[in-house]
Parts: C-alpha cells; structure tokens; sequence
C-alpha cells in the first residue's frame, strides 16, 4: 500500500508522484507537505499533521489511505479470499518507511550527514505549541540549533557533547517528534487492521534502520 512518491531515494530507479490531485491542494496550502527549517517543502508523502484535517475534498489524509486500502480489498477480493495475496506491506512515510523525510538526496542530503528534523509546516508547529503550551512551557518553539543535513553532530548546538537534547526542552521535543510518527503508524494500521479483517494476510510495515552518527553513553 504505496501512500509515497518513488523518486529521489536510494535505489529509486523510476519517479511516481503522489497523485496530481493531491498536488493541487499542496498548490494551494503548501504546508501539508514536510517542511524543513529553512522552508524547503519535501513533496515525497504528506505530513503527518495533516493526519486528521479534513484538507482533502473533506476527507483527512488517514481516511484517503483507509479509502485506498478498502478499494484494494473490494477489487483484489478472489485474490484475497483465495489465499493468492499472501503478505501486505502497508506504507507508513517517505520510501513506504515509518520515518521522517530526514535525509534526502534529492535536496543535497549525501551519506553520513545527519539530516534536518522535518516538522517546520504549520500543522506541525500548531501542534508542538500546543503540547509545549499544555505542558507549561507556552515559550518553547521547534529546534533552531540541530544544524542541515550535511553536518556532523559536534557542529550543532543540539547534537554536540551536553547539547541541547539533554535539556528539558530537548527532550520535550525528542519526545513530542518521535511520538508523533509512532501514532501516526498506528492510525494507519488501525485502519489497515479493520479493512483487511478477515482476510488470510500477514500485514507488514518497513521501519528504517538505526542509521549513523552513534554515542555512547548518551546517544546523539
């Protein structure tokens, strides 16, 4: 279940967009696209803070992909049913991965850069300030210290030894980040889970490896 743009990524030998229809709302409201903190918009999958605002002819991103998996079950269903389709593998994020568009080559990004934190869209920013605000800190705002994608770590103030990350606030944002894509997987399986009940299919998901960039004690 491809919710991606093939284009732009190791080993992508072919460019499939995401559809022409949901380009034309980013058009519009280029913030439903992943956003870094220099502005540059990644096109690759939506933003999951567009997750659950009805942006799209009325209907949220996460219904569009129920939609989508519900007409595979209703046009694959002797398929289905006959055991042919073994293994469904359902897409969480950019090159079908649970992950953020952190490292992309087709904005520069080359091997062992650490990449950009991708949560600078409004959608994205509305929802941090507003767990910053519900946790007491209303003045906190998104990272403007954790560097480009080509930096090393002890160039940035965020990643460098007793860096920002280990600061309340770092770790208020680590958390928040990371939490937010773990809840988006789980309401697109949610739904996977309820349109392919019943169904002799083993349901699966990619989640990108641990990449580079590696400390210990505390992990940068």
């Amino acid at each position: 279940m491809s919710f991606h743009q093939c284009g732009g990524n190791v080993g992508d030998v072919v460019n499939i967009p995401i559809p022409q229809w949901v380009l034309d709302v980013g058009a519009t409201d280029p913030d439903i696209f992943y956003t870094n903190r220099g502005g540059t918009r990644n096109i690759e999958y939506l933003t999951l803070g567009v997750d659950d605002r009805p942006l799209f002819q009325g209907r949220t991103a996460v219904q569009m992909y129920a939609d989508y998996m519900a007409s595979f079950r209703e046009n694959m269903k002797k398929f289905l049913d006959a055991g042919t389709i073994v293994d469904i593998e359902v897409g969480l994020g950019p090159a079908g991965e649970m992950r953020y568009p952190s490292y992309p080559q087709s904005q520069g990004w080359v091997f062992p850069g650490i990449g950009e934190f991708i949560c600078y869209d409004k959608y994205l920013e509305a929802d941090f300030k507003a767990a910053a605000a519900k946790a007491g800190h209303p003045e906190w705002e998104l990272p403007d210290d954790a560097g480009e994608y080509n930096d090393t770590p002890e160039k940035t103030q965020f990643f460098k030894d007793n860096g920002t990350y280990l600061t309340e606030k770092g770790k208020f944002f680590l958390s928040w980040y990371s939490n937010k894509l773990i809840k988006h997987g789980d309401k697109i399986l949610d739904e996977a889970n309820k349109v392919f009940l019943g169904c002799r299919v083993q349901l699966a998901i990619k989640i990108s490896g641990i990449h580079w960039w590696y400390r210990v004690p505390n992990h940068a």
